[in-house]
């Protein structure tokens, strides 16, 4: 259990800790990462009177996995930053192994937080902690204003969940449809079925169980799960994890993505349809979508990846590990999510350079933005760092590393044509849009040198619009 006091006493101890994260290179320059130790999933993610609140899974002290708090960003413009203290503490008894994820809805003025209380009972010493020995506690407060909190309740416990559910319930997420607020809830079952649990409520304190949402043998817990509606069409965002590569596909140790969702509310009857994975790079977990005050759907992800044969001891060494992706706007087009850097990236740029494909103008930066349109479609060797290359050939795309991936080795899509592609880099980290964001590759990656130049190592048409990005500006409350 840590209350706000012992955090505080903790921080005042830890100064050479932060001195240490201060001085390392890798340091990304626009995406959020935690001040110091360990950062993971996003929750609570909205937008009050303004003011954007980015919460996340934080362990402020140590770069594993610890004890969790909810770290706090605030932002009016997604540019200029504000670091808060942390927002949500393991101080009770609902909670005291930590505040796990959860997320925020808003209705009448009022920020609505739901998230999981972690307690491991010790008791007995031969607990997995999978079938026996977890308490999963569904926990809601209240804030006017993302900041002051209301006393934590207790609102759903084990015993609340169905009888052939395992300990493994969590990360809750709220969708409101005709009157109702559903709760989405990841799950595991006893016999090692992933799904996700829904309950349902008139007032958002009182949830009874309404269905479950699953595929028979796909996956064995269904993590991170997400609710939400584009265009008229419902989708479930989720991280299910267990299943088996097939091909190109799902060559990470744990998948993200979606299934769209044919729901009937009335008659409590629904249809998934294929899943599809949201990201093809290594770095990607735990994504959670709010609606802005400008209606648009935004989406945050962990860029990590929980039990990898990667590492990121270029970071940890510094006292610090992972970060959050580029937020992202997500819209529906041709039966499919596609993602598009949100609009406020473009205010830091500081220049525009345009060129073509075979001689890539640009400066000597590693931080930039580079949109690649092309005039027909065919195979190329895109060098993007000395040991980094994104190849296309025969309908295949690849994102291959050497040394600077840790580990990180080579991933695909099929992809039958190729009309634009924009890469951001930063100083370890890639995120590449293809076609305007039909897929996405996003890696974390330490290259020994930041003089870096791209090229095409191939004959290719098309022009190529490079800008130089500035940093986030981040200030401490």
């Amino acid at each position: 259990m840590m209350t706000k006091e012992d955090y505080l006493k903790e921080y005042d101890q830890h100064q050479k800790m932060r001195e240490n994260v201060r001085e390392d290179k890798y340091r990304l320059k626009y995406h959020l990462m935690p001040p110091t130790g360990f950062l993971n999933d996003p929750n609570g993610l909205c937008q009050k009177d303004g003011v954007y609140h980015i919460y996340f899974q934080y362990t402020p002290f140590d770069c594993g996995w610890g004890t969790k708090l909810w770290g706090h960003y605030t932002t009016r413009d997604m540019i200029h930053f504000c670091e808060e203290e942390p927002f949500l503490y393991p101080d009770t008894i609902m909670d005291r192994d930590g505040v796990y994820s959860g997320s925020a809805f808003i209705k009448d003025n009022i920020i609505h937080y739901f998230y999981t209380g972690n307690v491991k009972l010790c008791d007995r010493d031969d607990y997995d902690y999978i079938q026996e020995g977890r308490e999963q506690n569904t926990i809601h407060f209240t804030s006017k204003d993302g900041y002051e909190i209301s006393k934590k309740e207790l609102i759903l416990s084990n015993n609340d969940y169905p009888a052939d559910m395992s300990k493994h319930v969590r990360d809750p997420k709220i969708f409101e449809k005709d009157g109702y607020y559903y709760m989405a809830l990841g799950a595991r079952s006893r016999d090692d079925q992933g799904c996700v649990l829904l309950y349902r409520s008139v007032d958002l304190q009182h949830f009874e169980y309404y269905n479950r949402l699953m595929l028979p043998d796909y996956g064995y817990m269904w993590e991170c799960p997400d609710l939400f509606e584009l265009d008229g069409q419902l989708f479930l965002m989720t991280c299910p994890q267990g299943l088996k590569q097939q091909g190109h596909n799902f060559a990470n140790v744990y998948q993200t993505g979606y299934f769209p969702v044919d729901y009937d509310f009335i008659n409590n009857t629904y249809t998934l349809g294929d899943f599809k994975e949201l990201d093809r790079g290594f770095d990607i977990y735990a994504p959670q979508s709010f609606l802005d005050e400008k209606g648009r759907r935004i989406q945050y992800g962990w860029m990590g990846l929980p039990d990898t044969d990667y590492d990121n001891q270029p970071t940890i060494e510094h006292d610090w590990q992972h970060a959050l992706t580029m937020p992202k706007v997500l819209t529906y087009r041709h039966h499919q999510i596609y993602q598009q850097p949100l609009e406020e990236m473009k205010q830091l740029r500081e220049s525009k350079i345009q060129s073509n494909c075979h001689h890539i103008q640009q400066t000597d930066t590693i931080c930039y933005e580079m949109k690649i349109e092309f005039t027909k479609n065919q195979d190329f060797n895109l060098e993007i760092r000395q040991d980094v290359h994104l190849t296309y050939q025969d309908a295949l795309l690849t994102l291959s590393l050497g040394e600077s991936g840790r580990g990180r080795t080579s991933r695909s899509v099929d992809i039958q044509e190729i009309s634009d592609i924009t890469i951001f880099s930063d100083t370890s980290s890639l995120e590449i849009f293809i076609n305007d964001g039909q897929e996405v590759f996003t890696t974390r990656l330490y290259s020994s040198s930041f003089h870096q130049r791209v090229q095409f190592l191939t004959d290719n048409e098309g022009q190529v619009t490079f800008y130089p990005l500035k940093s986030y500006d981040i200030t401490k409350k």
